[in-house]
């Protein structure tokens, strides 16, 4: 069975990119891998956890109705959420990645080391980017 990794923040964008994983996911019959990427630290306290894990579960039970056969890896280990995402792909042999990006300034599309930039650059598998809607 194949399998589709998808990066997932809740945002407009990461709503965007599960949406189409999840498409994806059913047309071709594979497993759905969400991962919900935290460095931890003191960004990231009990109340950030628990709104989190609200959340996933709200993806859960989406992903659930649909049909779509899926798991979801929350990681909160310091890492960057690309780092995070390439590895998984990677561990998994994960036939893509999607991603959900936004509209940003021209000055922010000049930055380097943006989380998309890095998975589209360093990922082992293709990459679906998705835009999100306004």
């Amino acid at each position: 069975m194949s399998t589709i990794v998808v990066g997932y923040v809740p945002k407009q964008e990461g709503r965007a990119a599960l949406d189409r994983a999840a498409e994806e996911a059913v047309l071709r019959n594979a497993r759905l891998v969400v991962v919900n990427s935290h460095r931890g630290g003191r960004d990231f306290d009990r109340d950030d956890a628990l709104e989190t894990e609200q959340q996933l579960q709200e993806v859960r039970d989406k992903l659930q109705d649909a049909g779509v056969d899926h798991e979801i890896r929350q990681l909160v280990r310091g890492m960057d959420p690309a780092d995070d995402l390439i590895k998984v792909a990677e561990d998994l042999n994960a036939d893509f990645i999607v991603i959900g990006l936004r509209r940003r300034s021209p000055v922010g599309k000049l930055i380097l080391g943006s989380n998309a930039q890095r998975v589209l650059l360093d990922s082992p598998c293709p990459v679906l980017a998705v835009k999100a809607e306004k």
